[in-house]
């Protein structure tokens, strides 16, 4: 607390304080301090890893590359043609595997496919032998295609 004592020479009456008393502010800037301090290496423990950088890469089209297709109901399609279940495509895949060099596999899943029927394919092409698996995808609205 601050306090004014008047001079010996003053006549008693008693003077304005004009000076702003910042010990309650000082006090109250020292708790936040302390618990920031305390509470921001709980919420900074993290694992250090290294997170993959977004990047747009068109789409190389070439002939021999193949298109897989999932709708929204989980049906595949090579192309436009529909495979009826998971073992005829992995059989597909291992006829396409022994190519020199081997194609590409561009998997196009609906927005609204579970993902379950996309991992369907992930595991068809690697039980198949495929190496290489793209992911086709819509560029975030306002970029343009380069």
């Amino acid at each position: 607390m601050a306090m004014n004592v008047a001079a010996a020479g003053d006549d008693g009456e008693d003077q304005l304080n004009n000076s702003i008393n910042t010990t309650p502010l000082v006090d109250v800037m020292l708790v936040l301090l302390i618990i920031f301090l305390i509470t921001i290496p709980v919420v900074t423990q993290t694992i250090k890893l290294q997170l993959p950088k977004e990047r747009n890469v068109p789409t190389q089209t070439k002939p021999d590359n193949i298109v897989i297709a999932v709708n929204r109901e989980g049906e595949m399609f090579w192309g436009m043609e529909r495979i009826p279940d998971v073992q005829t495509l992995v059989n597909r895949l291992k006829l396409e595997s022994v190519k020199e060099p081997q194609p590409e596999v561009h998997i196009r899943g609906d927005d609204e496919v579970r993902y379950e029927a996309v991992g369907r394919v992930v595991v068809a092409c690697q039980r198949a032998g495929i190496y290489k698996v793209a992911f086709i995808t819509e560029p975030p609205a306002g970029i343009a295609a380069q």
